[in-house]
C-alpha cells in the first residue's frame, strides 16, 4: 500500500535514530523541539546517510542544464531521465506530495496511466500496489524508449506499455516533442516534429478501472468527451487541465463531463498569476494548468 513507498527509508532512519538515542540519551522528538530547522538539517545530513545522499543528489540535479540526459539513484535503482528540471518537478509531486495516492478495494487494482512520460508514475503505482494491472501510454518516441528502460530496470510485471497517444479516434497525428514532459499533439501554432499513432481511451474502459490518470498536454477534454458514457466504470480520475492562450478554454466542458459521470472534484492550481487582471504568466503557450482530482462521494 502507500506505506511501501517509505518502508525502506523509514526502517533505515529508525535504526539510525535508535543508535543516536543510545549515544546521546536524547529522543528524536526532544531533539527536534530544541533544534532550529537549519541545524536540524545539518544534523540529519551528519546522522542519516539516506538523507545525506538525497541532499547531494538533489543538489547535483538542480545544477544541471535543461534537456541533458542523465541517471539518478534518488529512487534507489538507477533511473534514467531526459531533463533534470522536469524530473524534479514530477518527483516532488508524485513521491513527496503523493498526488496519485488512492485507496483501492483490493490489492490488484486496474490502473490506466495516460501520459506516463519516463515512468515516475508507473513506478509510484507499482510501489503503491505491487500487484496492480497497469496500462501506460506514452506517444513521444524518445521518451517512450526511456520509459521502457526504466520499467525494465524497476520491474515490469503487470505493466503494459503502449507507444500511442490518446485521442478521440484511431488515426495518425502531428506531434510536437518538447524533449521532456511537454510533448503534445500539435496545435495551431505548434511546429510538429514527429507523427504518432493514436488510440481511443473508450476502448480501454469496458471494465472497472480503479484509477485513471490523464496528463496528456491539452488533449484531455477531447479524449474525455469521446468516452463520457464509459466513465461510469472509473472510480478515481486524475486529469491535468491545460488552457492554451490561442484557444477557447474548455474547463466548463471538462467539469460538465465529470459531473455527468457522477464525480465530485477537487482542484490544485499548477500555475499561479498573483494579479491576473494585470498580468498572466504563460508557459509553453498555456496561461492556466490545473490538477483535477475526480472521485466518487
Amino acid at each position: 500500500m502507500i506505506e511501501n513507498l517509505d518502508c525502506a527509508a523509514a526502517q533505515t532512519g529508525e535504526r539510525q535514530e535508535l543508535r543516536r538515542q543510545r549515544r546521546t540519551g536524547v529522543s528524536g522528538h526532544d531533539f527536534a523541539r530544541f533544534v532550529p530547522l537549519p541545524l536540524r538539517h545539518v544534523a540529519k545530513c551528519v546522522l542519516l546517510s539516506d538523507y545525506r545522499h538525497r541532499v547531494r543528489e538533489l543538489s547535483r540535479l538542480r545544477r544541471m542544464p535543461r534537456y541533458q540526459t542523465t541517471s539518478t539513484t534518488l529512487l534507489g535503482k538507477p533511473f534514467r531521465i531526459l531533463d533534470a528540471a522536469s524530473f524534479l518537478s514530477m518527483e516532488r509531486e508524485i513521491f513527496q506530495q503523493k498526488i496519485y495516492a488512492f485507496s483501492a478495494a483490493n490489492g490488484s487494482p486496474r490502473i490506466i496511466d495516460g501520459g506516463a512520460n519516463i515512468g515516475l508514475s508507473v513506478f509510484f503505482f507499482k510501489n503503491l500496489y505491487p500487484s496492480c494491472r497497469l496500462t501506460a501510454f506514452e506517444p513521444d518516441p524518445k521518451v517512450f524508449s526511456v520509459l521502457e528502460e526504466n520499467v525494465r530496470v524497476h520491474g515490469s510485471e503487470g505493466v503494459e506499455l503502449l507507444q500511442r497517444a490518446l485521442w478521440s479516434a484511431e488515426t495518425t497525428l502531428d506531434f510536437a516533442s518538447e524533449g521532456a514532459d511537454g510533448g503534445r499533439v500539435s496545435r495551431d501554432k505548434d511546429s510538429g516534429n514527429a507523427f504518432v499513432q493514436t488510440v481511443r481511451l473508450r476502448d480501454f474502459l469496458g471494465e472497472q478501472i480503479d484509477f485513471l490518470k490523464l496528463d496528456i498536454e491539452g488533449a484531455e477534454t477531447e479524449v474525455l468527451g469521446d468516452c463520457a458514457d464509459r466513465l461510469e466504470n472509473v472510480s478515481n480520475l486524475f486529469v491535468e487541465y491545460h488552457s492554451f492562450t490561442s484557444e477557447r478554454q474548455s474547463l466548463h466542458r471538462l467539469f460538465g463531463i465529470l459531473a455527468s459521470a457522477g464525480f465530485r472534484v477537487h482542484i490544485h492550481p499548477l500555475s499561479h498569476s498573483p494579479q491576473p487582471f494585470l498580468h498572466r504568466k504563460t508557459q509553453l503557450g498555456m496561461d492556466l494548468q490545473l490538477n483535477v482530482f475526480a472521485y466518487r462521494s
